[in-house]
């Protein structure tokens, strides 16, 4: 790959610099798993050696116990140099106050419409006309991800889709072993949910209720048959008894769960880990029954700072975020797909050469986050939690979920 000064670069495309790099940006953000710090850390190296310094500020616990933290400190007068949100309605109402940095000459400066893909998360980005966000990511959640081992040592084939996974779950089960890990995180609970709404329900149900906002559809027997297999697979998350994501995907690294519905992060575990996809492990966009890309992902917005150096330094991280080095450093290690499809991933693995495949077959549906307000999300994760917890009947968690939706 063509090497060059990224400081120089930087430079040269964005019309900034009246004042010498050197600044320290606090950049917060809840990646702190194994894959997840070691792609973070790609960004950092990369912005120290552009000559800025990044001051790492990661909280534990994911994104629902951090953005709470995020948007306090911002509206308390505490601001951040960058934060972290996902792509979506995540950061509206700080945009709308007037506490976000608008970043549209930075994305004009690098023709970002001309290379972020697909549109949608620009648009995510964009009120009013105006962009304040930059784009890292695409990351899909409906990922069925399987160990080999459990399945070699059962003496059985490798499930190719979610059917075929339920299908073994009592000899899974009779070897001692998890069928579907999942961990306690309420977020975990909904992702799983919304994986098998496309798995199960497929695409057509997905976008009709999702963002046709059509509610006989949600309160009718295609969605009964969805909450139906999620009922099933309550029973199979029996005994997995941890609390994060990546301590789930452990159980399946260490081949005591057979599988995990996770998103294309997972791969960031696996890869620490040392797994090779496709010979340790086995990934299943859409679980195996539709394969499509949900435009979910990451992006970093930047607090209003009121100093004008810092300012120019937070327009460097950002037009540094999208860069075609970062976005390939960045995304190996994270796993999951570029924002800019002209980079060069031929390192690659098995599960994001899936994943870039469907991408560019154009097979793609907006993240829940793009369509639904936070408070929305918020309730159907509790729901979610309450549901899985315990022993709700499913045409009753159908019966409040619609409640919830049907008030948005």
């Amino acid at each position: 790959m063509k090497k060059f000064n990224l400081a120089a670069a930087l430079c040269a495309s964005v019309a900034l610099p009246t004042f010498a790099f050197g600044e320290e940006l606090e950049v917060t953000h809840w990646w702190t798993s194994g894959g997840e710090a070691a792609a973070v850390a790609e960004m950092a190296k990369a912005f120290d050696a552009s000559g800025d310094k990044w001051v790492d500020g990661a909280i534990a616990g994911g994104g629902g116990t951090a953005r709470p933290i995020m948007i306090s400190r911002i509206t308390g007068g505490d601001p951040m140099g960058a934060t972290q949100f996902n792509h979506g309605q995540q950061a509206l109402e700080l945009v709308e106050a007037g506490l976000m940095l608008d970043l549209t000459d930075v994305a004009e400066a690098n023709n970002w419409k001309e290379i972020v893909n697909p549109p949608s998360l620009l648009e995510a980005c964009t009120v009013d006309g105006r962009i304040y966000c930059a784009p890292v990511n695409i990351h899909s959640p409906e990922w069925l991800w399987l160990s080999n081992k459990v399945y070699e040592d059962l003496g059985i084939p490798v499930p190719t889709t979610w059917t075929e996974f339920v299908a073994t779950a009592d000899q899974v089960r009779a070897a001692g072993k998890v069928p579907l890990a999942l961990g306690d995180q309420p977020w975990q609970s909904n992702l799983a949910f919304g994986a098998l709404t496309i798995g199960v329900g497929g695409l057509d149900l997905w976008k009709t209720v999702n963002i046709d906002k059509d509610m006989a559809a949600a309160a009718g027997p295609e969605m009964a048959a969805v909450f139906q297999a999620a009922a099933d697979a309550r029973a199979l998350a029996v005994g997995s008894n941890v609390q994060d994501w990546n301590q789930a995907t452990n159980l399946v690294i260490t081949d005591a769960a057979a599988g995990q519905i996770m998103g294309d992060w997972a791969q960031g575990e696996f890869q620490v880990a040392g797994e090779v996809a496709g010979t340790d492990y086995t990934c299943l966009p859409g679980l195996g029954m539709n394969e499509y890309i949900s435009t979910g992902g990451d992006a970093f917005y930047f607090p209003k700072l009121d100093d004008p150096a810092k300012e120019e330094a937070q327009k460097r991280l950002a037009a540094l975020l999208v860069s075609p080095e970062l976005q390939v450093a960045f995304n190996l290690k994270k796993g999951s797909l570029p924002i800019r499809g002209d980079i060069d991933l031929a390192a690659a693995n098995d599960c994001m050469k899936k994943g870039l495949e469907i991408l560019a077959g154009g097979n793609i549906v907006p993240s829940g986050d793009q369509l639904w307000t936070p408070d929305t999300v918020k309730q159907t994760e509790d729901l979610m939690v309450e549901f899985w917890k315990s022993d709700m009947a499913p045409a009753d968690a159908q019966a409040k979920w619609v409640e919830i939706l049907s008030a948005n």
